[in-house]
């Protein structure tokens, strides 16, 4: 009986490692999208979005179903409880994800970002896919040296947010409506890192029984 509820909170585990790797996948897809106003990729990730919830009802309920019928007790009631909010991080990754490919579609045939900020766009997801493997590595390993890298990441990706900002309010040439896209989805990003970064803090309550303070 016990090697089955330990395979139990296994599989817990194994679908967040999963999930990280989806909604990776979706904020990539996302990005190419929106920098190459690809209606067919940014369709891809609404309906692959469907996935990610399916995932997060089995593992939410899965937990719950362990606290009920198990009544966990130290160590293995942080991992269920610990888990029910890391679950909730990346159900909202997904969706900043899907968020972006909506603005990729909304736009489509043409690109919401011009020109002079496609690197910084670029970069972004590039930042977002980083943080988000790492965070799955984190959630599989339990390593808190590596989730402190997510910190540093998350710091890069303020700093990308804060330029497009400065590019909006330099010598905007570009419209309200193209000025309203790039701040939605600088913020898309930027919530991305920062929900990363909490299921990163989340592990290391998780091994520390310490609440990583919030920088």
């Amino acid at each position: 009986m016990r090697d089955e509820y330990h395979d139990e909170l296994q599989a817990v585990t194994d679908s967040l490692v999963e999930m990280t790797r989806l909604v990776g996948s979706a904020m990539s897809r996302a990005t190419r999208a929106l920098l190459d106003a690809d209606l067919t990729l940014a369709e891809s990730v609404i309906t692959a979005d469907e996935t990610v919830d399916l995932l997060y009802r089995e593992v939410e309920d899965r937990a719950l179903e362990l606290l009920a019928r198990q009544a966990p007790v130290a160590s293995d009631l942080r991992t269920i409880v610990t888990s029910l909010r890391m679950v909730a991080d990346l159900e909202r990754m997904g969706d900043l994800a899907l968020h972006v490919a909506k603005v990729a579609r909304r736009r489509y045939p043409g690109s919401a970002i011009p020109p002079e900020l496609r690197a910084v766009i670029l970069e972004m997801g590039q930042i977002a896919e980083r943080i988000v493997a790492k965070a799955g590595v984190v959630i599989a390993t339990r390593d808190i040296q590596q989730a402190a890298e997510l910190e540093r990441d998350d710091d890069v990706m303020d700093g990308l947010h804060r330029q497009l900002f400065a590019e909006l309010l330099e010598d905007w040439q570009h419209g309200m409506e193209c000025a309203v896209d790039v701040t939605l989805c600088g913020r898309y990003y930027e919530r991305f890192a920062d929900h990363a970064v909490s299921v990163a803090r989340r592990v290391v309550y998780l091994v520390t029984g310490e609440h990583a303070v919030a920088s």
